[in-house]
């Protein structure tokens, strides 16, 4: 009996597990087929060893590979600079940043971070940020012991796809101190990694058109990058195409601290603030984007993929030869084109600096409410504001032009004699009015001569400065720091009134090359381009740079590479590479050291040793006859400088020669301008130590705080101490930039004459001579003749 009933039990054990086998067949809507879900990165998949059942299993509706997509974050960094500081008892910021459709729709909050000093009184300190004018926090500054985040809901609506108006400003006043002095402790510094819009997924990190360019952003220290890749890379047929399409892409873009790179191979993961680029035919580009549109094969295109590889948009312009690919590149870079004798009426800076600058050509009247400051009324002892005008890159009034500021201001009763207004132009103090009647004040109109010897071409700033002292901030009661009865107004119908200026080039002049791209940016032919090698360190390097000049032209220029200078004749060219491949004509026509051409920093003359030589110099003129006669000759030289703004090379009746350069040891790049053997063209050098030193030495210049340093006849950069060291041009040869005019002529010779004081008395002698001799003529002639 037991081994019947042990056989029963056996049987149904059977028929029970081949029922449970035929489950996967069942295909009845009773109880549907589910799929295994893929596994998460980095765990085991079902089945494999170490697996095993979970309480935290998806359901049905959401696989999941779909979990890591719905928690993940996408952030906008929105500083266009490492850091803001914002400094002083009031200070603000303003800039735009450009939205796609989807990232206006879906941003939800605005996070800020900052630190501010620790004497910066939090109960009387605010911290303002408005979005498209509309406020959004008014917040104590309280993160004086480290970095503090404000997080801010974004209201849905207030975002709106294409430019978005940004604006921080600081209230902050000082704890305990009430002197003027006291006030240049007070900062509020704003983190760029920590200030950024967040979006729910990553949706919004895709691009989808070509507009979108403008959307690429920053990183968290404020650089834009575009990474072209393009496998051809060696093609010389590529090389014009490449430069173009960098050029296009700058000036689309118009982002402050922008470079690019090209490269054979493509960047591993897609990271905020660059852009990939692939670049080349559907067959260079079939390996490195498997998901290449089939159009690529019959025809150019210029489009967005999503690159699985990398988790973001690339842009692939593409086509099956590269006469297809430069169509293609064509179709992005031709909108921004521009006739070279077009005018703009303003310098677009407002992705850093808002509202876009003005350009004047001549003489203008310009409102304060016209370049966005407003009226301000100012409780505090040091205010401070400042707006920005843009002159032609042929500015020709340093020597004796004067704008006026037409100040319409006020301030209190309590405001005493010693307070002064200062004016100051690229910082560099310009003009000071003091206040010396008591008992307040309304100021219509007030004259305020500005000279303009420090403006360049470019953007400039002008800044106002109120010095205020009161008998109150003498006592220092306690709690008078916190006093917000105003001393101070500045209205907004002050106006700057430009006069009419002298309109001449300069060469050579590197600042016009960095503030508007001049003379390149005026190029009715292609411009010629040499580089000793077409590797991936020099392309970048000169593709950084004419994107730079892209940039402050306002279009791209067009260019031609040569193999040789002989090629160039006496046209405007540009020169890259490194400085022991450069010709020795450039050596010659740039005045440069020709030992560097093997040694960097050669013993010639060498920069790095100037400190020293010089002491040796002074030591053996003291020693030699006359040399207490030389260092009076030196005192004098250097009080009528100081006093009267008088040199000695202004007393020359011919410039004085131009001293070789040669760079300095801890230099890794020159930047050099100079004429052409026939002097009827302008030669601009970009030379690096290494390849490798070129581009990464050429990618830190084109950030903003240093490229705006860039001036005189050589400029060098030190990448230890990350400054630019410059060489004042000795001698220049002026360019006629317009059609003649009496008027034009006569200012150049105001100009000229003020820069050359003893030309200018000789020629009074001379005239003072013909004016007597032609006197003792006419008496002659005249009266009884006896």
């Amino acid at each position: 009996m037991k081994r019947i009933l042990a056989a029963c039990f056996l049987l149904l054990t059977v028929t029970a597990d081949a029922d449970a086998q035929s489950l996967p067949f069942d295909m009845s809507t009773e109880r549907p087929v589910q799929e295994m879900p893929a596994p998460l990165p980095d765990q085991p998949a079902a089945g494999a060893e170490g697996s095993g059942p979970t309480d935290a299993q998806p359901s049905d509706a959401q696989p999941a590979q779909d979990i890591p997509a719905e928690t993940e974050s996408f952030r906008r960094y929105m500083l266009p600079s490492k850091d803001l500081n914002l400094a002083g008892e009031v200070d603000q910021a303003a800039w735009t940043v450009y939205l796609t459709a989807e990232q206006a729709a879906s941003a939800t909050t605005f996070n800020i971070g900052y630190q501010n000093a620790i004497l910066v009184a939090p109960e009387t300190s605010r911290l303002t940020v408005s979005i498209n004018d509309v406020e959004l926090a008014d917040e104590a500054l309280r993160s004086a012991e480290g970095p503090s985040d404000l997080n801010l809901t974004v209201p849905k609506g207030l975002l709106k796809p294409g430019a978005n108006l940004l604006r921080l400003r600081a209230t902050q006043r000082h704890r305990t101190d009430c002197t003027i002095q006291s006030t240049y402790e007070l900062w509020s510094n704003i983190s760029g990694e920590r200030t950024y819009l967040n979006f729910d997924g990553r949706a919004p990190s895709l691009l989808s058109t070509i507009d979108d360019v403008r959307a690429v952003g920053v990183d968290d220290k404020g650089l834009t990058q575009f990474n072209l890749v393009a496998p051809g890379i060696e093609r010389p047929s590529a090389t014009v195409p490449l430069l173009r399409l960098s050029q296009g892409l700058a000036t689309l873009a118009n982002m402050p601290n922008q470079s690019v790179t090209i490269e054979a191979s493509a960047p591993a993961k897609d990271l905020p603030g660059r852009l990939t680029v692939l670049v080349g035919t559907a067959d260079e580009l079939q390996p490195l984007l498997p998901a290449l549109p089939a159009e690529a094969g019959s025809g150019p295109i210029a489009t967005f993929v999503n690159d699985a590889r990398s988790g973001g948009s690339v842009l692939v312009v593409s086509g099956p030869t590269w006469e297809a690919v430069s169509s293609a590149i064509e179709s992005i870079v031709a909108p921004s084109d521009a006739a070279p004798d077009s005018r703009r009426d303003v310098i677009a800076t407002q992705r850093w600096m808002a509202p876009d600058v003005p350009f004047l050509f001549s003489g203008a009247n310009i409102r304060l409410s016209q370049l966005g400051l407003k009226s301000e009324n100012f409780p505090g002892r040091r205010f401070r504001t400042q707006f920005n005008l843009a002159v032609p890159a042929d500015f020709y009034a340093n020597a004796y032009g004067e704008a006026v500021l037409l100040l319409d201001a006020a301030y209190a009763q309590s405001v005493l004699p010693g307070s002064h207004i200062d004016i100051y132009v690229n910082g560099n103090i310009a003009s000071t009015v003091p206040i010396s009647a008591t008992g307040g004040g309304i100021l219509r109109h007030l004259p305020i001569n500005v000279t303009l010897r420090h403006f360049r071409p470019g953007v400039n700033t002008i800044t106002i400065e109120a010095i205020l002292n009161t008998g109150e901030d003498k006592a220092c009661a306690p709690g008078s720091t916190a006093a917000d009865t105003p001393r101070f107004a500045l209205f907004d119908t002050t106006e700057f009134h430009m006069p009419d200026f002298a309109r001449i080039a300069q060469l050579p002049n590197l600042s016009a090359v960095a503030g508007t791209g001049f003379p390149y940016g005026r190029a009715t032919a292609p411009v010629p381009l040499f580089m000793d090698r077409l590797d991936s360190d020099t392309l970048s390097a000169a593709a950084t740079f004419l994107a730079r000049i892209a940039s402050g032209s306002g279009h791209p220029v067009p260019i031609e590479t040569v193999a040789s200078p002989s090629l160039i004749g006496n046209r405007d060219a540009i020169f890259v590479g490194t400085l022991s491949q450069m010709p020795p004509t450039v050596f010659t026509q740039l005045n440069i050291a020709a030992t560097n051409q093997t040694i960097w920093g050669g013993s010639e003359t060498d920069g790095g040793d100037e400190a020293e030589t010089q002491v040796a110099f002074d030591e053996w003129r003291d020693k030699l006859p006359g040399g207490a006669l030389s260092v009076q000759v030196t005192a004098l030289e250097d009080w009528l400088k100081r006093n009267f703004d008088i040199s000695l090379n202004s007393l020359r009746l011919t410039p004085a020669p131009e001293p070789r350069f040669s760079p300095a040891r801890d230099a890794s790049l020159i930047i050099a301008q100079g004429a052409s053997p026939e002097e009827h063209g302008t030669w601009t050098v970009v030379a690096g130590r290494t390849g490798r030193e070129l581009k990464d030495a050429m990618l830190a210049v084109s950030a903003r705080e240093n490229w705006t340093q860039i001036t005189g006849h050589v400029a060098s950069y030190q990448p230890d101490a990350k400054t630019i060291q410059t060489v004042p041009v000795a001698g220049f040869e002026l360019v006629p930039t317009l059609p003649p005019s009496f008027a034009n002529y006569r200012l150049i010779a105001a100009n000229w004459l003020s820069s050359n004081i003893l030309s200018y008395a000789l020629l009074l002698a001379a005239l003072a001579v013909i004016l007597g001799l032609a006197t003792a003529a006419l008496l002659t002639n005249l009266g009884r003749r006896g």
